[in-house]
């Protein structure tokens, strides 16, 4: 089963121990209605996880992501395993706006979040 996700906004930040690309679908006032975040924590024993966060509903672990491909403005996530959190997917197709911006936020993001489970695609 897929989910598929469409956002206007990408950005990439850098925290503490963490790497996270954030996808924003807003309002044209600005605000936010609709959002995904990819996050990869580093804990200090060096473990990584990885984690997706869906409108305030987290869920993640070590083994999470099987393969991420990215082909243009598409982001496909293949899970390891199927996600109760979105009843029972095990890919999560995300598209978003086209802009340069959001060009760039994902180039910076994309392997630094995802790492070796990038399998595929182009930027």
């Amino acid at each position: 089963m897929t989910v598929s996700r469409h956002y206007d906004t990408v950005a990439f930040d850098v925290r503490d121990n963490a790497t996270m690309l954030f996808f924003a679908k807003t309002t044209p006032e600005g605000d936010i209605n609709d959002y995904l975040l990819l996050m990869r924590t580093i804990e200090e024993d060096f473990d990584e996880s990885m984690y997706i966060e869906i409108n305030e509903n987290q869920f993640g672990g070590h083994d999470l992501i099987r393969q991420a491909e990215l082909m243009g403005n598409t982001l496909t996530l293949t899970l390891h395993e199927a996600a109760k959190e979105l009843d029972g997917a095990t890919r999560i197709v995300l598209t978003f706006a086209d802009t340069p911006e959001n060009g760039v936020s994902i180039e910076r993001g994309a392997f630094r979040v995802l790492g070796d489970t990038l399998a595929g695609g182009n930027a």
